[in-house]
């Protein structure tokens, strides 16, 4: 199975856009108040709620005085928040995320819809009370509707991400077999700061450079977030301006993914794989010399303002998995930058402030980047040989003691506090 998000844009009416303010509001409230009664059950029991414990609390809400108006928001709807929480509780004890964080009217809304959301004369029919409602869907929608997210922006737009799933014929090779990699070029990325990604194929070495999209808007920004913070909390005026910040962020923000998108379909297209190191992107963002050129961004609170490299992983990764090719992911231990490409010599040190040197061995010069990049596309050949899978040498030949042996980091352990059921 494969699945595909397709994100479209909604026009509801203003009767609908009603309909799922309130829609928002009960999913949020919901949210607050599980999350809530979890902390709460911890502290007492120390044991957490299940999403059947949880749910169990809906049916006594709804027919609440207080919170009876719970009843008119879509059922489904709340118990798929209930299932994004456990799950984000999952990730917390995974150590994949952060823990939980209660919400607020003034950041992004959202709702969904796990079943029932069909595609109606090129609109969007949503189930309960909302009925059809007006879409922008500019491809087709493939394979079958999983889960609907209506989700609304800080700047007003009304946006809906379709997962749909698509089967997928199966394998000659049969299933459990390790595929045939021959056709294409093997690209090894270096990410990089002054450059964004250093590419090779073994032949040619390419640089794309970073574009820092927040930097262009630096100075609108600031201007626009000095005028919003001189007005008056709580006021019709900065509630109004706050959408005009908002669309500064969302033009950065489809700038970033414009570049990214571009980028990774242009390596995928004529690659059979492509190699990458493991960064600890999270780490490097609180190395207070580096956040800011990792980030583009002042505001260095969370990866969402980061330069894309998560990002762009992803992007290589569905692109990939779409077109039958691989994504290989070497350690961000191995030594990219201190190993000679050439004679496989690795230096004790390598400072970010150094960007060329030679080879006290061989005496080949080397631009670091450039070098980086080899030595992690001949790392990636050596672990797809490693598994088994066949490449071809598209790009020249590559001797199989170019690569050096990978230190795999182990998967962490799911820590999750026992379930107490009510």
């Amino acid at each position: 199975m494969l699945h595909k998000v397709v994100q479209v844009r909604l026009y509801p009416s203003v009767e609908q856009q009603i309909q799922l303010a309130q829609a928002f509001g009960c999913a949020r409230w919901w949210w607050n108040y599980a999350l809530n009664k979890s902390i709460e059950t911890y502290k007492e029991t120390g044991k957490g709620l299940s999403r059947a414990a949880l749910n169990a609390f809906l049916p006594a809400l709804k027919k609440s005085v207080d919170t009876v108006w719970l009843s008119d928001c879509y059922s489904q709807v709340l118990q798929a928040t209930t299932l994004n929480l456990t799950t984000a509780y999952k990730n917390f004890f995974a150590k994949r995320a952060g823990f939980p964080k209660f919400k607020s009217k003034f950041g992004k809304q959202s709702i969904q819809y796990p079943q029932n959301v069909l595609i109606v004369h090129g609109s969007l029919k949503l189930p309960g009370n909302i009925g059809i409602v007006k879409a922008k869907i500019h491809r087709a929608i493939e394979g079958i509707i999983k889960t609907v997210t209506v989700s609304k922006t800080p700047s007003g737009k009304y946006l809906a991400s379709i997962v749909t799933e698509i089967v997928r014929v199966a394998s000659p090779t049969g299933e459990g077999e390790n595929p045939v990699i021959s056709e294409g070029k093997i690209y090894g990325i270096d990410l990089g700061l002054k450059h964004f990604a250093v590419v090779t194929d073994g032949v040619r070495v390419s640089k794309y450079d970073n574009p820092k999209h927040l930097a262009k808007h630096e100075k609108n920004l600031k201007r626009k977030q000095q005028k919003l913070a001189r007005k008056q909390k709580g006021s019709i005026s900065r509630n109004r301006y706050r959408k005009i910040v908002a669309k500064v962020y969302e033009r950065v923000s489809n700038s970033r993914q414009d570049f990214l998108h571009k980028l990774s379909y242009k390596l995928v297209s004529d690659s059979q794989a492509v190699i990458v190191e493991n960064l600890n992107v999270l780490g490097m963002v609180r190395n207070h010399k580096l956040a800011k050129s990792i980030s583009d961004s002042e505001a260095l609170a969370s990866l969402r303002a980061s330069v894309g490299w998560g990002t762009f992983t992803n992007f290589l990764a569905y692109k990939l998995e779409r077109k039958g090719a691989k994504l290989i992911e070497i350690d961000r231990w191995f030594p990219s930058s201190k190993l000679c490409s050439n004679c496989f010599y690795q230096v004790s040190e390598m400072p970010l402030d150094v960007r060329e040197w030679t080879c006290p061995h061989c005496n080949t010069h080397h631009d670091r980047d450039g070098n980086a990049a080899a030595n992690i596309r001949a790392e990636g050949i050596r672990m797809i040989k490693a598994e088994g899978s066949a490449v071809s040498a598209v790009g020249g030949e590559v001797s199989p003691i170019l690569g050096r042996k990978s230190k795999f980091r182990h998967s962490p352990v799911i820590t999750e506090a026992p379930s107490s059921a009510l």
